[in-house]
């Protein structure tokens, strides 16, 4: 019999590394729900942030260098892939999805050539730990809750009540509407590229930091990605929200009361349920509310 210890652990530690699913989702589906196009690259981004903040820490910059790098440069890096390659792809989706996938592959050897296989420690975020209902966590794992709530508020702030962010709803609306209207399509975009990279890179760095570093570690990010969103709705933040808990829940109960070995299996069971269920996801495509 499971007693309440066990159940108050599960509980506490699902919602904090659930955060941390949502902030790796919210740029994919974002993305999505704006140009309506999938970014392959976006594992990779991640992979990005966290070895941006590597290297942060390997010149000396210690953890304020390693937030700014892993935040500035797979920002970057996403409004140079927009403006570079999936600009002149936008009308054609499939286009954006293999030359994304070429990047990522790009990158990820990238990193084999020059850092190897192995993987690296990233400089430690913060140190120490605290306690909940008798259980004892990692101060990263409870910043990264906070940290990944905080930005999550900022965004639905930005998109709702400031001008670029309605211009964000309008073009997730309709490009030729929001045309009509005098919105930049492409400018947009652009904005809707970089948050995206750099919510990524923020991923990216929690999830170094907490675990370690290495070439192929956005590829599983790009799948638990994909899982959240289908789940929750391709281009809705709030499904993607709401999908990452569901599936950080599930996979969280399901590593302790089952099985460790089953880590990973809960966002493909989750997955095909509700491609056989309900294939437009829990709330459909949407942008936010």
């Amino acid at each position: 019999m499971v007693n309440l210890s066990v159940i108050s652990t599960i509980i506490v530690q699902a919602a904090m590394i659930s955060a941390l699913y949502a902030l790796i989702a919210i740029g994919f589906t974002l993305i999505f729900g704006v140009g309506g196009v999938l970014n392959l690259a976006h594992g990779a981004t991640i992979t990005m942030g966290a070895f941006s903040a590597y290297y942060a820490g390997q010149f000396g910059l210690g953890v304020p260098g390693a937030v700014l790098a892993s935040v500035t440069i797979p920002a970057l890096f996403a409004g140079v892939l927009y403006l570079g390659m999936v600009k002149r792809l936008e009308d054609e989706p499939i286009m954006v999805m293999i030359t994304t996938l070429v990047v990522s592959v790009v990158i990820e050897q990238a990193i084999v050539v020059f850092e190897g296989t192995t993987s690296r420690a990233l400089p430690p975020l913060i140190q120490g730990q605290f306690s909940i209902a008798g259980s004892t966590f990692q101060n990263l794992l409870g910043a990264m809750f906070v940290v990944s709530w905080l930005l999550i508020g900022l965004l639905f702030l930005f998109v709702n009540y400031t001008k670029t962010g309605k211009g964000i709803l309008a073009v997730s609306m309709s490009h030729k509407g929001a045309s009509l209207v005098g919105i930049k399509s492409s400018r947009i975009n652009l904005i809707t590229w970089i948050i995206a990279g750099a919510f990524a890179g923020i991923a990216g760095l929690f999830l170094g930091s907490w675990l370690t570093a290495d070439f192929a570690m956005g590829q599983a990010q790009l799948v638990l990605s994909f899982s959240i969103v289908v789940v929750g709705g391709i281009g809705s933040i709030r499904g993607s929200v709401i999908g990452a808990y569901l599936i950080g829940f599930l996979e969280i109960a399901t590593t302790n009361l089952v099985s460790s070995s089953l880590q990973g299996l809960a966002p493909l069971v989750v997955l095909v349920v509700v491609l056989l269920v309900k294939p437009e996801g829990l709330f459909g495509r949407e942008f936010t509310e």
